[in-house]
C-alpha cells in the first residue's frame, strides 16, 4: 500500500549498508523539504510528544478526481526534518479515507528505524504518525482553507 515514493526510500535504503549512510540519507532527504512559512508554525500545528520543535500543515488537494491528504512540515532538527520527509513520501497524495488504513508501524519497519533512532525520536516519529492519522481524519470540505 505504500507509495512510489515511499518504496524509492526503502531501496535506497537497502542499498546503504552503513547506518551512518542511512542517517545522512535521512538528513538529506530533511534538506529537501521547502520551508515552512512562518503563519503556518503555531499552536495549531505543532506537534506535542517530540523532543525537536514540529510542525504539520495538512493541505487539501485534488489528484485524480479525488480529495488526497498532503501536509508540509518542519522541524528545528535536521533529522526530524528527514523524518518528516520519509512520513511526506508514506502520506502525501493518499486518499483521505485510506490515511488511517496506512500501518505506519510497519512500513517504517521496514527502515530499521526503530532500532536505530534514540527512544526520543521514535516517541516523536509516533507522535508525527498520530498527529497525521488525527488530521486526515478531519477531512475537510473541499474549498475549506481552515486548518483541520
Amino acid at each position: 500500500m505504500a507509495q512510489d515514493a515511499f518504496e524509492h526510500i526503502v531501496n535506497d535504503f537497502e542499498f546503504l549498508d552503513e547506518w551512518n549512510d542511512r542517517y545522512r540519507y535521512v538528513i538529506d532527504l530533511g534538506k529537501t523539504l521547502e520551508p515552512l512559512p512562518d503563519d503556518h508554525r503555531h499552536s495549531g500545528t505543532k506537534v506535542e510528544g517530540c523532543a525537536s520543535q514540529v510542525w504539520i500543515f495538512p493541505e487539501i488537494c485534488q489528484k485524480a478526481g479525488q480529495t488526497v491528504f498532503t501536509f508540509r512540515g518542519e522541524s528545528d532538527a535536521m533529522i526530524v526534518r528527514g523524518l518528516i520527509a520519509i512520513l511526506q513520501a508514506l502520506y502525501n497524495d493518499v486518499p483521505f479515507n485510506e490515511v488511517g488504513r496506512i500501518d505506519a508501524h510497519a512500513e517504517l519497519g521496514r527502515l530499521g528505524l526503530r532500532d536505530h533512532l534514540t527512544a526520543q525520536r521514535s516517541n516523536g516519529l509516533a507522535s508525527m504518525v498520530a498527529r497525521i492519522r488525527q488530521l486526515a481524519a478531519k477531512q475537510p470540505a473541499i474549498g475549506d482553507t481552515s486548518t483541520p
